[in-house]
Protein backbone atom coordinates (compact mmCIF):
# COMPACT_ATOMS: atom_id res chain seq x y z
CA UNK A 1 0.00 0.00 0.00
CA UNK A 2 1.49 3.27 -1.13
CA UNK A 3 1.89 5.89 1.75
CA UNK A 4 3.16 8.50 -0.27
CA UNK A 5 1.52 11.46 -2.16
CA UNK A 6 0.00 9.50 -4.40
CA UNK A 7 -1.17 7.35 -1.92
CA UNK A 8 -3.06 10.17 -0.10
CA UNK A 9 -4.15 11.34 -3.75
CA UNK A 10 -5.76 8.02 -4.48
CA UNK A 11 -7.73 7.66 -1.23
CA UNK A 12 -9.02 11.16 -1.41
CA UNK A 13 -10.29 10.32 -5.25
CA UNK A 14 -11.70 7.11 -3.91
CA UNK A 15 -13.45 9.02 -1.01
CA UNK A 16 -14.72 11.76 -3.71
CA UNK A 17 -16.19 9.19 -5.80
CA UNK A 18 -17.68 7.64 -3.11
CA UNK A 19 -19.17 10.89 -1.63
CA UNK A 20 -19.27 14.15 -3.75
CA UNK A 21 -21.24 15.73 -2.56
CA UNK A 22 -19.21 16.32 1.05
CA UNK A 23 -16.41 16.87 -1.02
CA UNK A 24 -17.79 19.91 -2.84
CA UNK A 25 -19.41 21.28 0.03
CA UNK A 26 -16.02 21.53 1.62
CA UNK A 27 -14.53 22.56 -1.94
CA UNK A 28 -16.94 25.42 -1.72
CA UNK A 29 -16.78 26.67 2.21
CA UNK A 30 -12.76 26.64 1.71
CA UNK A 31 -13.44 29.09 -1.70
CA UNK A 32 -15.62 31.31 -0.17
CA UNK A 33 -13.34 31.74 3.04
CA UNK A 34 -10.57 32.17 0.85
CA UNK A 35 -12.43 34.96 -1.45
CA UNK A 36 -14.21 36.96 2.23
CA UNK A 37 -10.49 37.11 2.84
CA UNK A 38 -8.98 38.40 -0.17
CA UNK A 39 -11.85 40.96 -0.66
CA UNK A 40 -10.02 42.59 2.38
CA UNK A 41 -6.71 43.08 0.98
CA UNK A 42 -5.12 45.69 -1.01
CA UNK A 43 -1.98 47.22 -2.32
CA UNK A 44 0.72 48.69 0.15
CA UNK A 45 -0.07 52.55 1.24
CA UNK A 46 -3.85 52.12 0.17
CA UNK A 47 -6.73 51.99 2.37
CA UNK A 48 -8.37 48.68 2.50
CA UNK A 49 -11.46 48.41 0.21
CA UNK A 50 -15.19 48.59 1.83
CA UNK A 51 -16.66 45.27 1.92
CA UNK A 52 -20.17 45.60 1.02
CA UNK A 53 -22.88 43.35 0.30
CA UNK A 54 -22.50 43.76 -3.63
CA UNK A 55 -18.69 42.15 -3.70
CA UNK A 56 -19.76 39.21 -1.06
CA UNK A 57 -22.70 38.56 -3.08
CA UNK A 58 -20.83 38.42 -6.18
CA UNK A 59 -18.10 35.92 -4.69
CA UNK A 60 -20.90 33.66 -2.88
CA UNK A 61 -22.66 33.16 -6.07
CA UNK A 62 -19.32 32.53 -8.24
CA UNK A 63 -18.43 30.02 -4.90
CA UNK A 64 -22.10 28.29 -5.39
CA UNK A 65 -21.93 27.89 -9.13
CA UNK A 66 -19.40 25.85 -8.47
CA UNK A 67 -21.43 22.37 -7.26
CA UNK A 68 -22.32 22.24 -10.89
CA UNK A 69 -18.95 21.85 -12.06
CA UNK A 70 -19.74 18.18 -13.20
CA UNK A 71 -22.79 18.63 -14.54
CA UNK A 72 -22.00 22.05 -16.63
CA UNK A 73 -18.33 22.88 -16.19
CA UNK A 74 -18.41 25.64 -19.29
CA UNK A 75 -21.31 27.60 -17.57
CA UNK A 76 -19.55 27.60 -14.18
CA UNK A 77 -16.03 28.78 -16.01
CA UNK A 78 -18.36 31.93 -17.50
CA UNK A 79 -20.19 32.20 -14.42
CA UNK A 80 -16.83 32.47 -12.48
CA UNK A 81 -15.35 34.63 -15.11
CA UNK A 82 -18.13 37.28 -15.07
CA UNK A 83 -18.08 37.28 -11.51
CA UNK A 84 -14.31 38.60 -11.54
CA UNK A 85 -14.32 40.63 -13.71
CA UNK A 86 -17.56 42.32 -11.91
CA UNK A 87 -15.23 42.70 -8.90
CA UNK A 88 -12.20 44.02 -10.76
CA UNK A 89 -14.83 46.78 -12.34
CA UNK A 90 -15.52 47.10 -8.58
CA UNK A 91 -11.59 48.31 -8.01
CA UNK A 92 -10.96 45.28 -5.74
CA UNK A 93 -7.40 44.13 -6.07
CA UNK A 94 -7.38 40.43 -7.95
CA UNK A 95 -4.98 38.37 -5.73
CA UNK A 96 -4.90 34.73 -6.10
CA UNK A 97 -7.37 34.40 -2.93
CA UNK A 98 -9.90 36.38 -5.14
CA UNK A 99 -8.67 34.07 -8.23
CA UNK A 100 -9.28 31.12 -6.61
CA UNK A 101 -12.69 30.13 -7.58
CA UNK A 102 -12.30 30.80 -11.76
CA UNK A 103 -9.00 28.98 -10.68
CA UNK A 104 -10.93 26.37 -9.63
CA UNK A 105 -13.78 26.53 -12.15
CA UNK A 106 -10.72 26.32 -14.62
CA UNK A 107 -9.08 23.33 -13.56
CA UNK A 108 -12.66 21.31 -13.20
CA UNK A 109 -13.01 22.25 -17.11
CA UNK A 110 -9.96 20.99 -17.67
CA UNK A 111 -10.37 17.67 -16.43
CA UNK A 112 -13.79 17.24 -17.77
CA UNK A 113 -13.52 18.70 -21.14
CA UNK A 114 -9.97 18.71 -22.24
CA UNK A 115 -6.59 21.23 -22.58
CA UNK A 116 -8.30 23.02 -25.97
CA UNK A 117 -11.66 23.70 -24.54
CA UNK A 118 -9.73 24.97 -20.80
CA UNK A 119 -7.24 27.20 -22.84
CA UNK A 120 -9.96 28.41 -24.92
CA UNK A 121 -11.77 30.17 -21.74
CA UNK A 122 -8.91 30.89 -19.36
CA UNK A 123 -7.62 33.15 -22.33
CA UNK A 124 -10.24 34.71 -23.25
CA UNK A 125 -10.99 35.50 -18.90
CA UNK A 126 -7.47 36.59 -18.93
CA UNK A 127 -8.26 38.90 -21.61
CA UNK A 128 -11.28 40.31 -20.14
CA UNK A 129 -9.45 41.02 -16.74
CA UNK A 130 -7.03 42.53 -18.17
CA UNK A 131 -9.17 45.35 -20.34
CA UNK A 132 -11.23 45.57 -17.28
CA UNK A 133 -8.22 46.75 -15.12
CA UNK A 134 -7.70 49.22 -17.80
CA UNK A 135 -10.75 50.46 -17.63
CA UNK A 136 -11.37 50.88 -13.81
CA UNK A 137 -7.84 50.42 -12.25
CA UNK A 138 -6.21 53.63 -12.66
CA UNK A 139 -2.94 51.86 -11.09
CA UNK A 140 -2.81 48.84 -14.14
CA UNK A 141 -1.17 51.71 -16.82
CA UNK A 142 1.63 52.13 -14.67
CA UNK A 143 2.95 48.33 -14.81
CA UNK A 144 0.84 46.90 -17.07
CA UNK A 145 3.14 43.63 -18.25
CA UNK A 146 3.78 42.44 -15.04
CA UNK A 147 0.18 42.75 -14.00
CA UNK A 148 -0.79 40.56 -17.13
CA UNK A 149 1.74 37.89 -16.43
CA UNK A 150 0.32 37.55 -13.42
CA UNK A 151 -3.09 37.11 -14.70
CA UNK A 152 -1.94 34.76 -17.31
CA UNK A 153 0.04 32.93 -14.85
CA UNK A 154 -2.87 32.32 -11.96
CA UNK A 155 -5.55 31.66 -15.06
CA UNK A 156 -3.12 29.12 -16.60
CA UNK A 157 -1.98 27.28 -13.42
CA UNK A 158 -5.22 25.27 -13.08
CA UNK A 159 -5.02 24.49 -17.10
CA UNK A 160 -1.60 22.89 -16.11
CA UNK A 161 -2.78 20.88 -12.80
CA UNK A 162 -5.97 20.06 -14.73
CA UNK A 163 -3.81 17.80 -17.79
CA UNK A 164 -1.67 16.31 -15.20
CA UNK A 165 -5.04 14.89 -13.58
CA UNK A 166 -6.58 14.00 -16.92
CA UNK A 167 -3.11 11.83 -17.58
CA UNK A 168 -2.67 10.49 -14.29
CA UNK A 169 -6.37 9.17 -14.48
CA UNK A 170 -5.66 7.96 -17.98
CA UNK A 171 -3.14 6.17 -16.60
CA UNK A 172 -4.82 4.77 -13.70
CA UNK A 173 -7.42 3.56 -16.38
CA UNK A 174 -4.96 1.82 -18.74
CA UNK A 175 -3.05 -0.38 -16.10
CA UNK A 176 -6.63 -0.90 -14.66
CA UNK A 177 -7.78 -2.18 -18.44
CA UNK A 178 -4.83 -3.87 -18.70
CA UNK A 179 -4.45 -5.96 -15.42
CA UNK A 180 -8.30 -6.91 -16.22
CA UNK A 181 -7.56 -7.80 -19.84
CA UNK A 182 -4.68 -10.19 -18.38
CA UNK A 183 -6.64 -11.80 -15.98
CA UNK A 184 -9.15 -12.44 -18.43
CA UNK A 185 -6.52 -14.02 -20.54
CA UNK A 186 -5.09 -15.95 -18.02
CA UNK A 187 -8.78 -17.34 -17.16
CA UNK A 188 -9.04 -18.27 -20.93
CA UNK A 189 -5.61 -20.13 -21.24
CA UNK A 190 -6.17 -21.54 -18.29
CA UNK A 191 -9.83 -22.98 -19.25
CA UNK A 192 -7.68 -23.70 -22.90
CA UNK A 193 -5.31 -25.90 -21.03
CA UNK A 194 -7.83 -27.70 -19.22
CA UNK A 195 -9.88 -28.14 -22.40
CA UNK A 196 -6.39 -29.33 -24.20
CA UNK A 197 -5.70 -31.51 -21.20
CA UNK A 198 -8.78 -33.17 -21.06
CA UNK A 199 -9.08 -33.79 -24.82
CA UNK A 200 -5.57 -35.61 -24.83
CA UNK A 201 -6.68 -37.71 -21.98
CA UNK A 202 -10.02 -38.46 -23.50
CA UNK A 203 -7.42 -39.82 -26.05
CA UNK A 204 -5.12 -41.71 -24.36
CA UNK A 205 -8.25 -43.08 -22.73
CA UNK A 206 -9.91 -44.07 -25.94
CA UNK A 207 -6.70 -45.53 -27.24
CA UNK A 208 -5.75 -47.62 -24.40
CA UNK A 209 -9.29 -49.06 -23.39
CA UNK A 210 -10.75 -49.40 -27.09
CA UNK A 211 -7.64 -51.26 -28.80
CA UNK A 212 -7.42 -53.82 -25.29
CA UNK A 213 -10.78 -54.43 -25.39
CA UNK A 214 -11.04 -54.66 -29.29
CA UNK A 215 -8.24 -57.09 -28.85
CA UNK A 216 -9.45 -58.87 -26.05
CA UNK A 217 -13.32 -59.64 -27.66
CA UNK A 218 -12.03 -60.81 -30.85
CA UNK A 219 -9.29 -63.15 -29.70
CA UNK A 220 -11.95 -64.37 -27.06
CA UNK A 221 -14.43 -65.14 -29.72
CA UNK A 222 -11.69 -66.59 -31.91
CA UNK A 223 -10.98 -68.85 -28.85
CA UNK A 224 -14.76 -69.66 -28.33
CA UNK A 225 -14.51 -70.78 -32.09
CA UNK A 226 -11.51 -73.35 -31.73
CA UNK A 227 -12.24 -74.41 -28.11
CA UNK A 228 -13.34 -77.89 -29.22
CA UNK A 229 -11.95 -78.15 -32.59
CA UNK A 230 -8.17 -76.68 -31.61
CA UNK A 231 -7.39 -76.64 -28.15
CA UNK A 232 -3.86 -75.68 -28.50
CA UNK A 233 -4.30 -72.70 -30.17
CA UNK A 234 -7.76 -72.38 -27.70
CA UNK A 235 -4.99 -71.98 -25.29
CA UNK A 236 -2.42 -70.01 -27.11
CA UNK A 237 -5.21 -67.84 -27.92
CA UNK A 238 -6.18 -67.60 -24.15
CA UNK A 239 -2.70 -66.80 -23.22
CA UNK A 240 -2.45 -63.92 -25.18
CA UNK A 241 -6.29 -62.92 -23.93
CA UNK A 242 -4.55 -62.94 -20.62
CA UNK A 243 -1.31 -60.40 -21.67
CA UNK A 244 -3.70 -58.09 -23.50
CA UNK A 245 -5.89 -57.94 -20.42
CA UNK A 246 -2.76 -57.24 -18.30
CA UNK A 247 -1.30 -54.90 -20.76
CA UNK A 248 -4.43 -53.23 -20.95
CA UNK A 249 -4.12 -52.76 -17.13
CA UNK A 250 -0.80 -51.43 -16.81
CA UNK A 251 -1.91 -48.80 -19.99
CA UNK A 252 -4.72 -47.72 -17.76
CA UNK A 253 -2.59 -47.61 -14.81
CA UNK A 254 0.19 -45.53 -16.47
CA UNK A 255 -2.46 -43.19 -18.01
CA UNK A 256 -3.97 -42.50 -14.16
CA UNK A 257 -0.63 -41.87 -13.07
CA UNK A 258 -0.20 -39.05 -14.86
CA UNK A 259 -2.89 -37.77 -13.71
CA UNK A 260 -2.16 -38.26 -9.70
CA UNK A 261 1.54 -37.22 -10.69
CA UNK A 262 1.35 -34.04 -9.70
CA UNK A 263 -0.37 -34.36 -6.63
CA UNK A 264 1.50 -37.62 -5.55
CA UNK A 265 5.15 -37.19 -5.74
CA UNK A 266 5.86 -39.84 -3.72
CA UNK A 267 3.72 -42.19 -6.55
CA UNK A 268 5.98 -44.86 -7.94
CA UNK A 269 8.32 -44.45 -11.56
CA UNK A 270 6.05 -44.55 -14.50
CA UNK A 271 6.32 -46.54 -17.45
CA UNK A 272 7.70 -44.47 -20.59
CA UNK A 273 5.19 -43.93 -23.60
CA UNK A 274 4.64 -46.62 -26.06
CA UNK A 275 6.29 -46.31 -29.25
CA UNK A 276 7.13 -47.50 -32.88
CA UNK A 277 9.15 -50.02 -30.62
CA UNK A 278 6.06 -51.65 -29.59
CA UNK A 279 5.10 -52.59 -32.69
CA UNK A 280 6.13 -56.38 -32.30
CA UNK A 281 3.72 -56.59 -29.46
CA UNK A 282 1.01 -54.55 -31.23
CA UNK A 283 1.57 -57.13 -34.28
CA UNK A 284 1.47 -60.21 -31.82
CA UNK A 285 -1.56 -59.07 -30.18
CA UNK A 286 -3.41 -58.54 -33.61
CA UNK A 287 -2.46 -61.66 -34.95
CA UNK A 288 -3.83 -63.79 -31.66
CA UNK A 289 -7.60 -61.86 -32.51
CA UNK A 290 -6.78 -63.47 -36.15
CA UNK A 291 -5.46 -60.41 -37.90
CA UNK A 292 -2.27 -61.10 -39.63
CA UNK A 293 -0.31 -57.96 -40.17
CA UNK A 294 2.44 -56.91 -42.22
CA UNK A 295 5.28 -54.59 -41.30
CA UNK A 296 7.36 -53.15 -43.49
CA UNK A 297 10.10 -49.85 -43.50
CA UNK A 298 11.59 -47.85 -46.75
CA UNK A 299 14.28 -45.66 -45.61
CA UNK A 300 17.02 -45.55 -43.22
CA UNK A 301 14.75 -45.88 -39.62
CA UNK A 302 15.96 -42.86 -37.25
CA UNK A 303 15.04 -41.95 -33.55
CA UNK A 304 11.81 -40.10 -33.16
CA UNK A 305 10.86 -37.17 -30.51
CA UNK A 306 8.68 -38.89 -27.68
CA UNK A 307 5.77 -37.16 -29.57
CA UNK A 308 5.95 -37.88 -32.35
CA UNK A 309 6.81 -42.13 -31.89
CA UNK A 310 3.79 -41.77 -29.60
CA UNK A 311 1.43 -40.23 -32.11
CA UNK A 312 2.64 -42.59 -34.86
CA UNK A 313 2.56 -45.69 -32.76
CA UNK A 314 -1.28 -44.53 -31.50
CA UNK A 315 -2.65 -43.72 -34.94
CA UNK A 316 -1.20 -47.61 -35.71
CA UNK A 317 -2.72 -48.92 -32.94
CA UNK A 318 -5.90 -47.47 -33.85
CA UNK A 319 -6.09 -48.17 -37.51
CA UNK A 320 -5.57 -51.84 -36.23
CA UNK A 321 -7.99 -51.76 -33.77
CA UNK A 322 -10.71 -50.64 -36.12
CA UNK A 323 -9.40 -53.26 -38.89
CA UNK A 324 -9.90 -55.97 -35.99
CA UNK A 325 -13.51 -54.81 -34.86
CA UNK A 326 -15.26 -53.50 -38.49
CA UNK A 327 -13.09 -55.27 -41.21
CA UNK A 328 -13.60 -58.35 -42.17
CA UNK A 329 -10.45 -59.18 -43.80
CA UNK A 330 -8.12 -60.93 -41.97
CA UNK A 331 -5.27 -58.86 -43.29
CA UNK A 332 -3.15 -55.42 -42.78
CA UNK A 333 -0.54 -53.88 -44.15
CA UNK A 334 1.44 -51.43 -42.10
CA UNK A 335 4.04 -49.28 -44.31
CA UNK A 336 6.17 -46.82 -42.82
CA UNK A 337 8.76 -44.41 -45.19
CA UNK A 338 11.29 -42.04 -43.93
CA UNK A 339 12.06 -39.34 -45.54
CA UNK A 340 14.18 -36.48 -45.02
CA UNK A 341 11.70 -34.43 -43.30
CA UNK A 342 8.76 -36.42 -42.43
CA UNK A 343 7.48 -39.74 -41.67
CA UNK A 344 5.30 -41.28 -44.00
CA UNK A 345 2.65 -44.34 -42.15
CA UNK A 346 0.60 -46.23 -44.05
CA UNK A 347 -2.52 -48.79 -42.56
CA UNK A 348 -4.08 -50.50 -45.08
CA UNK A 349 -6.60 -53.16 -45.23
CA UNK A 350 -7.92 -55.52 -47.83
CA UNK A 351 -11.23 -56.23 -48.46
CA UNK A 352 -11.93 -60.03 -48.49
CA UNK A 353 -13.14 -62.03 -51.89
CA UNK A 354 -16.92 -61.36 -52.53
CA UNK A 355 -17.22 -58.29 -50.60
CA UNK A 356 -17.08 -54.34 -51.87
CA UNK A 357 -14.24 -53.56 -49.41
CA UNK A 358 -14.90 -50.61 -48.64
CA UNK A 359 -17.91 -51.19 -47.31
CA UNK A 360 -16.54 -54.24 -45.22
CA UNK A 361 -13.48 -52.30 -44.33
CA UNK A 362 -14.96 -48.94 -42.94
CA UNK A 363 -14.91 -48.06 -39.55
CA UNK A 364 -18.11 -47.26 -37.65
CA UNK A 365 -19.17 -44.44 -35.82
CA UNK A 366 -17.18 -43.30 -32.94
CA UNK A 367 -13.85 -41.31 -32.31
CA UNK A 368 -11.09 -43.20 -33.08
CA UNK A 369 -10.90 -41.63 -36.77
CA UNK A 370 -11.14 -38.04 -35.31
CA UNK A 371 -8.79 -38.43 -32.34
CA UNK A 372 -6.12 -39.82 -34.90
CA UNK A 373 -6.77 -37.09 -37.26
CA UNK A 374 -6.63 -34.77 -33.99
CA UNK A 375 -2.72 -36.31 -32.91
CA UNK A 376 -1.44 -35.99 -36.58
CA UNK A 377 -2.71 -32.45 -36.27
CA UNK A 378 -0.80 -31.56 -32.67
CA UNK A 379 2.01 -33.16 -33.65
CA UNK A 380 2.56 -30.97 -36.94
CA UNK A 381 1.52 -33.79 -39.12
CA UNK A 382 -1.54 -34.56 -41.84
CA UNK A 383 -4.00 -37.19 -41.77
CA UNK A 384 -5.82 -39.13 -44.24
CA UNK A 385 -8.62 -41.86 -43.99
CA UNK A 386 -10.57 -43.52 -46.63
CA UNK A 387 -12.01 -46.09 -48.39
CA UNK A 388 -9.30 -47.60 -51.31
CA UNK A 389 -10.16 -47.97 -54.88
CA UNK A 390 -9.36 -50.89 -55.21
CA UNK A 391 -11.33 -52.44 -51.87
CA UNK A 392 -10.75 -51.99 -48.11
CA UNK A 393 -9.62 -48.92 -46.12
CA UNK A 394 -6.36 -46.79 -46.15
CA UNK A 395 -5.30 -44.71 -43.04
CA UNK A 396 -2.29 -42.37 -44.13
CA UNK A 397 -0.22 -40.20 -42.11
CA UNK A 398 2.48 -37.73 -42.42
CA UNK A 399 4.49 -36.52 -39.43
CA UNK A 400 7.42 -34.26 -38.97
CA UNK A 401 11.02 -34.81 -38.62
CA UNK A 402 14.50 -33.29 -37.70
CA UNK A 403 16.54 -33.42 -41.26
CA UNK A 404 19.09 -35.64 -41.10
CA UNK A 405 22.85 -34.61 -40.13
CA UNK A 406 24.27 -36.11 -43.27
CA UNK A 407 21.79 -33.45 -45.23
CA UNK A 408 22.10 -30.82 -43.20
CA UNK A 409 26.61 -30.63 -43.59
CA UNK A 410 26.27 -31.39 -47.26
CA UNK A 411 23.83 -28.26 -47.45
CA UNK A 412 25.61 -26.34 -45.62
CA UNK A 413 29.08 -27.79 -47.48
CA UNK A 414 27.13 -26.74 -51.30
CA UNK A 415 26.57 -23.17 -49.80
CA UNK A 416 28.43 -21.49 -47.46
CA UNK A 417 26.67 -18.15 -48.36
CA UNK A 418 23.75 -19.50 -46.71
CA UNK A 419 25.98 -20.17 -43.31
CA UNK A 420 25.89 -16.41 -42.98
Amino acid sequence: MRTGPEGYTDRFERYADRHPRVVDAVIVLVLMACAVVGSGLTRPGAAPPQRDATVLAVMGASCLALFAHRSRPRTVTVVNAVCIVAVTALEYVLTPLLLAPVMAALYWLTTHTGLRTARFYSLTTAAALMTTSAVFDPTYPSSPVPRSIGYCFWLLLPLAAGSMTRLRRAYVASVRARAEHAERTREEEARLRATEERMRIARELHDVVAHHLALANAQAGTAAHFALTDPQRTKKILTSLTDTTSSALRDLKTTLGLLRHDSIPASGPLEPSPGLAHLPQLVSACAAAGLTVTVTTTGEARPLTSAVDLTAFRIVQEALTNATKHAAADSADVHLTYEDCRLLITITNGAPSGTTGAAAAAPGPGFGIMGMRERALTAGGEFRAGPRPGGGFEVATSLPLRPTATKASSKTADDPAGEA
